[in-house]
Order: structure tokens, then C-alpha cells, then sequence
């Protein structure tokens, strides 16, 4: 197996590597004075099992397409020199939100992404907690696995749960399955039942709408839980309507902390309690007084990613690593 990092997503990759106990393998990306690049790997990979730690999200130094077109470079180049298989480890996957036409001539960019992975001869796709499973699995021909929060955030939110009543909920009606896979999960861990909920909204041309919340969640520990944060509306909407039908406290937990916009403000919105991420985006865009704090924790991912890659080069089972088996 051969383990890289590309320089933009190396913190991450260097998690990745620890948790598996190894070494990124040694790679070159070089720069053009023109703004062209190169990437190759320093080691052989003829026959190989590759992996290429690549996160897609903008910022702080390279766009999503810079990373897109080096990554894509990049698992050409391993083709290229022989290597058996190669698999893009992506944390955060670009477009994944634009899966369907939503105006009249709207592109289906995800699909288009899926298309620019197997033209350059990847085998598989590994991603973190996309927008929508199903259109993710569709729209790729070659294998994809899909990784989600369940274990990653579990024992932060049992804590928050204590002893009394605890709500999971859906800030909007599309993450209402990726609430309940969540919930069930919790409920197992805690041995008790856990409510659910999930909030209307509507959104077009950027604005959000809609105030509906259907469960119950007076006197409870409200979860929100989501794939992103983006500019924070969407759970800053959720914690105030759960606080207002009389929620305990409401805390949100998202995969990805993009964290756009206003989102530093949203953050500090007394509605929410606390803010639980994972590290697949470096929160780069939130002011340093926030971080300081101490409302948003941090849980990396990168031991789940190192976990999914041994047992995929092992020839193990991806479903039994989601559902917390060792």
C-alpha cells in the first residue's frame, strides 16, 4: 500500500498516516512560473494499492478547482506509472450539493465531478458525509465509499445527552434519513430511546424560508445534526425553533465547518449551545475570538479515514467499520 498527501490537505494526510501507522509516501508537486504545476510520486508505485489524501474544499491558499485539477493530475500520474488501484481519499468532496436541477437549465455538477474521477482512471472514491447519498452513489460508475459522522461524533453527544431526554433532529426535510441513521445509532449507545425532529425550509435564489418544526422536543437535549455549516443560517434557524418549543439547549453537529459569510456571527448565537466539526475543513474563516471561546469542538476524522483505508486494502467491511465494529 502506498499512502500519499497532497501539500494542500498534508495536515490531514499526516493524521491519516499516524493512525495507520505509517509514513506518507514521498510525492513532488511543483510550480510553474506560467501557473501550470506537476505531481509525481518520488517512490514506485508499479502494482500498487495507492491512496491520495486530497480535501476539496476552498481556501486558504488553493480554490476548489486548483485542488480538483491537482488531485485529478495526480491519480493520472499513479495510472500512468503502473499502479493496481488507485483511491481518492477526499474529506470534503466539492459540488456534492449541486446533485440535481433545481432551475430550469441548472447543470448536475456532482455528476459532471464523477465524470472527471473515471475519465482519469480512478478506481474508487472515498468521501465523508456528502448532501445526498443516493445522487453521490449514482453518479459515479466506479467504486465509491461513503463514510458518515455516526462514530465520530457519538461520544460527544451521549456526554451532552446525559441522563434526561435527548432529541436528534434534521434542520431541514433531506437530512431527515441522515438524522435517523444518527439517532439509532445514540440510541443503542445510550441504551434508551432518543426522540427525532426535523425542521421545514425552502430555499430559493439564496433565501431560506419556512418555520415549521415537527417533534417533540420540550425539556430535551436537541442534536441538530447536518453534513455542513455553511454560512450557519440553516442551524441557527433550527436551535431557535427547538429553543422556542422548549428544548433543553440545542447543539449542532456537521461534518464540515465551511463557514461562510456571517457564519462567525451565527456561531455566537446564544439559540446554540455548542458546535461539534469535524477537521475535514480547517475553520480558517472564523474569527480567532471564536475558536478562543471554546463553543466549537473539533473532532478529527482522519482516524475513521486511516480505519476505512486499512480495511479496504485488507479486503475488509466498510459497513461493519460505520456501525462502530473494530
Amino acid at each position: 500500500m502506498k499512502l500519499f498527501a497532497l501539500n494542500a490537505s498534508r495536515a490531514f494526510g499526516e493524521k491519516v498516516a499516524a493512525a495507520l501507522g505509517v509514513r506518507l509516501d514521498a510525492h513532488e508537486e511543483r510550480e510553474f512560473e506560467d501557473g501550470e504545476h506537476k505531481t509525481r510520486p518520488l517512490v514506485s508505485v508499479r502494482g500498487e494499492d495507492v491512496y491520495i489524501v486530497q480535501s476539496l474544499h476552498g481556501g486558504p491558499d488553493q480554490s476548489p478547482h486548483d485542488k480538483l485539477c491537482r488531485l485529478l493530475f495526480a491519480i493520472a500520474t499513479m495510472k500512468e506509472n503502473g499502479a493496481a488501484r488507485v483511491t481518492a481519499a477526499i474529506p470534503y468532496l466539492a459540488y456534492a450539493r449541486k446533485d440535481r436541477q433545481t432551475k430550469p437549465r441548472d447543470p448536475v455538477t456532482s455528476r459532471y465531478m464523477a465524470e472527471l474521477f473515471e475519465a482519469v482512471g480512478t478506481d474508487r472514491v472515498m468521501t465523508l458525509e456528502v448532501h445526498n447519498v443516493v445522487a453521490f452513489q449514482n453518479a459515479f460508475r466506479c467504486e465509491t465509499v461513503h463514510l458518515d459522522t455516526r462514530r465520530l461524533f457519538a461520544a460527544r453527544a451521549a456526554k451532552l445527552a446525559g441522563a434526561g431526554p435527548v432529541v436528534v433532529a434534521s434542520p431541514d426535510p433531506g437530512g431527515v434519513k441522515r438524522a435517523q441513521i444518527f439517532r439509532e445509532y445514540l440510541e443503542e449507545a445510550l441504551g434508551r430511546p432518543v426522540g427525532s425532529a426535523f425542521m421545514e425550509k425552502r430555499r430559493s435564489a439564496g433565501v431560506v424560508s419556512g418555520n415549521l418544526l415537527v417533534g417533540d422536543v420540550a425539556d430535551a437535549h436537541v442534536l441538530v445534526i447536518d453534513d455542513l455549516i455553511s454560512s450557519g443560517g440553516t442551524m441557527v434557524r433550527a436551535a431557535e425553533a427547538c429553543r422556542e418549543a422548549g428544548a433543553r439547549a440545542a447543539h449542532a453537529f456537521a461534518a464540515h465547518g465551511l463557514f461562510t459569510g456571517d457564519a462567525s456571527t451565527a456561531m455566537r448565537n446564544p439559540a446554540l449551545a455548542s458546535v461539534c466539526i469535524s477537521d475535514t475543513v480547517p475553520p480558517f474563516r472564523l474569527v480567532k475570538s471564536v475558536m478562543e471561546e471554546g463553543r466549537i469542538e473539533i473532532v478529527s476524522a482522519a482516524p475513521l479515514f486511516a480505519r476505512a483505508i486499512r480495511r479496504l486494502h485488507e479486503g475488509g467491511s466498510i459497513n461493519a467499520l460505520k456501525e462502530g465494529q473494530d
